[in-house]
This record gives C-alpha cells, structure tokens and sequence, in this order.
C-alpha cells in the first residue's frame, strides 16, 4: 500500500481512477478522505487505457451539458492545480456515406439547439480534412473545438491535490465488506479495518460488485469491452488528423503521429469485470472498417490494448445518494466521457457531501438529473 488506511475517516473513495482521484480532489479540502485502490496503482484499468479526447458531443445530449462547463477546467486549469490546460487541438468530424446524410443531419441540428459549435461540411471539406477517404463518404459534420485530452497528467494532478490537501490513498486496498454501523460504516479494507461516516461508490466496471459487498441493491452499471490499436500507415497521414467519428457507431480513428493512427471498431461488448485484453477478431473488424473509409495501406499493428467502458441503463453518469441507503454514494456509469466530464462530476458531487457549491458554469448544473433516484421505479 501507498499510505497505510487510517481506522476512521469521513469518507472513503472506493477506485482512484479519474472518477474517484477528481473527487478526492474536490472534496478533501473539507472533509477527511481516504482513497483506496484495489490494484496496485491508481488508473490502471479504464483511465489507464484512456485514448481521451475532449469532444462535446460525446455521450449523446445528455452527457453533453456535463462536458460542456468541464472545458474551462481542463483548459485553464487554476494555477495551484497546474501550470498548463490538459487540452491540444484536435477537431473532430461525425462522418457517413451518402444514405447516411439524415442521420448525419440529425445529430447536427441536435447539437446546434444545445449550443455546441457544429456545422455540415461539404465533400470537398471533407476530403482536404482526410486524404484518401472513399467517395461513398459524403456527409460529415465538424467541431472545431475537440481537443486532446493528457490524461496521464491530469490523473496525476487529481492526486496530487487530493494529496496536498490531506487525503490518503492506499493501494492494494480491495473493499471485502461493510456494513452499516450507528453513523456509518465498518468496512473491511484487505486486511484492516475501518470506519467511515460515507463510502463513495467509483469503482467503474466494479460498482456493482461494490454495491453488493455493501448490502446496497445494484443499480445495474454494465462494463462493455472496448479496443484500440496503433497503427503505422505506408502514407504519410498527418499527426494532426481530426477525430473521425462514424454517425452510426461503427469506428473512430485520430491520428497520433506522422503516419500513425489510433482505432477502434467502437465495439462495446457487454462482459464482466476483469482486467480487459484485445480480441484478435475485434483488431482485425477495426482494419477491415479503416480500409473501407480510407485508402491507406497498413504498415504494422504497433500496439492494441482494451478496456472498460461501464454504462447505467440509459447512458448517463451516476452520482449522488443511493435511494435506499444515503449514506452510499454512487460515482459511477461514466462509459467513455468520465475524464471530459471529471470537473463537473467531481465538484457537484462533492458539494452534496460537504464541499461547497461550485461557481461558474458548472454551478449552473442540476445534478438531479443524474442522481440514482432516476432508477427507483425500476426496484
């Protein structure tokens, strides 16, 4: 372990991912925090494995709200947090074929009546923006503001200032059990125990299992598997090639350096918590999908990795009391958008238990929106 668990503490943190490393951060300034990790360091599996991008329109409506007063955050970050944004321009185009333009026109008007900067492009837009692309792909919009998310970095950041602020994080810390106890908790950590007056659910593909060692009801969050690969291109595209999104959901692709992409086939297949590996199969969908957009050759599959994507029912993240027991708070079903949306989530989340409200955009949030009560009906 890192830090050896105190015996009590005002809140423990299950999973210091970006979702509980945010809201350490947010939260330790005010109230007693321990962070524990069942791994042996922190972000190793979803935000570890990470191709984040800042992409407003990511996640759907909404997600959107959420991502939209996060970019302040992670683009001019307070000095005391960094001295540098976490953000390098991208773009971003949500692409399809000629019977796809409806769709295409869709997500468009949608994003438009919520503010994101979103425009049809022509063919001819298109095909400057991504040499080689096929003539069937016609319809594109663009986003100018996609960005580049340092993941890494602003994990780290997270940390350190949960750190500085007094919070303790212990790794290889697995949550065995707790059980309600007068005003709070008695939890099992590995071998040691302690008591906690809340436990912050933000375990990722493990909120479920959590819940359960809890006594709490689950709320049905359901990780799905995702791949990524590297490739190296027999064509010099550039570095700077946008996010290319497909409408229908059937690939995404970015470049990473000269000659070099990132992909995935957008698979999201539904499995349980585990440390995640790639499927040859998925790898070889992924090429097979590039080669029917673009012309480049591939040189060499240079890396391939997967992870975990976990999602709530409809989509949405999940933070706030559980319904049942209020001294449970959920942190979870953040799928692919949990890192663009971290400043949001955090600060609103720990201001209901015991931060102050944020200011701001963010401050602007209703967070009833995503809070576990929305589920209530269906237990």
């Amino acid at each position: 372990m890192i830090d050896k668990p105190p015996s009590a503490t005002d809140v423990l943190i299950v999973g210091a991912g970006i979702a509980g490393a945010s809201l350490a951060a947010a939260l330790a300034p005010w109230r007693r925090v321990l962070l524990v990790e069942a791994e042996e360091a922190p972000g190793y599996h979803a935000t570890g494995r990470s191709a984040a991008f800042w992409h407003e329109s990511y996640g759907g409506a909404g997600v959107q709200p959420l991502s939209a007063v996060s970019f302040e955050a992670l683009s001019n970050p307070a000095p005391d947090f960094s001295d540098r944004g976490f953000l390098s321009p991208r773009t971003a185009l949500t692409l399809g074929q000629r019977s796809e333009a409806a769709a295409v026109d869709a997500f468009t008007g949608e994003f438009l009546a919520k503010g994101v900067a979103v425009s049809r492009v022509a063919r001819a837009e298109i095909a400057a923006k991504i040499p080689g692309i096929r003539p069937e792909w016609t319809e594109a919009a663009f986003e100018p503001a996609c960005s580049d998310i340092d993941v890494g970095r602003l994990h780290a950041a997270y940390l350190r200032a949960a750190r500085q602020a007094g919070a303790v994080l212990a790794t290889r810390a697995r949550l065995r059990s707790a059980r309600r106890a007068g005003d709070g908790w008695d939890v099992t950590i590995g071998e040691e125990r302690i008591h906690a007056a809340l436990i912050v659910n933000a375990a990722g593909a493990w909120a479920d299992e959590v819940a359960t060692a809890c006594g709490v009801a689950p709320l049905g969050i359901q990780p799905y598997r995702r791949t990524v690969v590297q490739l190296r291109l027999g064509v010099p595209v550039p570095a700077e090639l946008p996010l290319v999104v497909h409408v229908a959901g059937d690939f995404y692709f970015k470049g990473e350096s000269e000659g070099r992409i990132w992909l995935s086939p957008h698979d999201e297949t539904p499995t349980g918590p585990h440390d995640a590996a790639p499927e040859e199969y998925d790898v070889a969908v992924a090429i097979d999908r590039l080669q029917s957009v673009v012309d480049w050759p591939v040189a060499a599959v240079e890396r391939k990795w997967a992870g975990l994507r976990s999602f709530a029912r409809d989509r949405n993240p999940v933070f706030g009391a559980d319904v049942s027991e209020p001294a449970f708070i959920w942190c979870a079903g953040q799928g692919g958008f949990g890192i663009q949306t971290s400043p949001a989530i955090a600060a609103l989340l720990a201001s209901q238990i015991g931060a102050p409200p944020p200011g701001g955009a963010i401050g602007g949030i209703d967070p009833s929106a995503y809070a576990p009560a929305r589920f209530a009906k269906d237990f």
